[in-house]
């Protein structure tokens, strides 16, 4: 299971282990699915993880008057 603390890029990381070991031919079925389910759960923990940017990036960018680009804002 994703670990609570666990963050974007470390999942990340590790599912991408987790496809090259699984690429390898190495494993057994049994190891080949605990690997897919391992996966599935990150893929899922990831997905999450873009969703809640996502929505925070369309919730500060609903902020901003349209007549203001983002980079205005940085510029100051």
């Amino acid at each position: 299971m994703a670990d609570e603390k666990q963050n974007f890029e470390d999942a990340l990381k590790k599912l991408e282990r987790l496809v090259g070991e699984m690429e390898s031919g190495d494993l057994s079925l049994d190891e080949m699915m605990k690997r897919f389910e391992e996966g599935r759960r990150l893929v899922s923990f990831c997905t999450t993880e873009l969703e809640t940017i996502r929505q925070r990036i369309e919730k500060v960018t609903s902020a901003v008057p349209p007549s203001v680009e983002p980079m205005d804002i940085l510029k100051g």
